[in-house]
């Protein structure tokens, strides 16, 4: 994991993601091990109005291990300033055959190292297009 600082805002929040999703599913390293690498003892995550502490960010962990999705991110848009990012997104995940598209706002607070001290969401699925595809959200 890199400083914010020291990354492009756009790799640095992919990064994020993808690399702590990949640190859950291809080790069997405790849960709340992987979960401190990347966010702090007192971090909450608001997405769509839900609270997330540590205790339930590490719950939320035994979904995505049994369900191993695959996940892409499009980032389209993210700007930092200091250890604070703000970002737009599309995160694409496909597990066990259906594929989801869901388009994000984010703005989270990020330490000096790069785990997760804040972060808020608001969130909502992609429409399905006309061939079975997921329609981008627009840059």
């Amino acid at each position: 994991m890199r400083p914010l600082g020291t990354t492009d805002p756009k790799q640095f929040i992919a990064d994020f993601y993808t690399c702590f999703t990949e640190d859950l599913l291809r080790t069997d390293d405790d849960a709340a091990v992987i979960v401190d690498r990347y966010h702090t003892p007192d971090i909450v995550e608001i997405a769509d109005g839900h609270r997330m502490d540590r205790d339930k960010l590490i719950a939320h962990t035994r979904p995505v291990r049994k369900n191993r999705p695959t996940i892409r991110m499009d980032v389209h848009e993210a700007i930092a300033d200091e250890g604070r990012l703000a970002a737009r997104y599309t995160l694409h995940s496909s597990q066990r055959g259906k594929d989801l598209a869901i388009e994000i706002y984010f703005f989270g607070q990020f330490t000096p190292e790069g785990r997760m001290r804040r972060a808020h969401m608001t969130t909502r699925t992609l429409p399905a297009a006309g061939n079975g595809e997921r329609q981008e959200a627009v840059s």
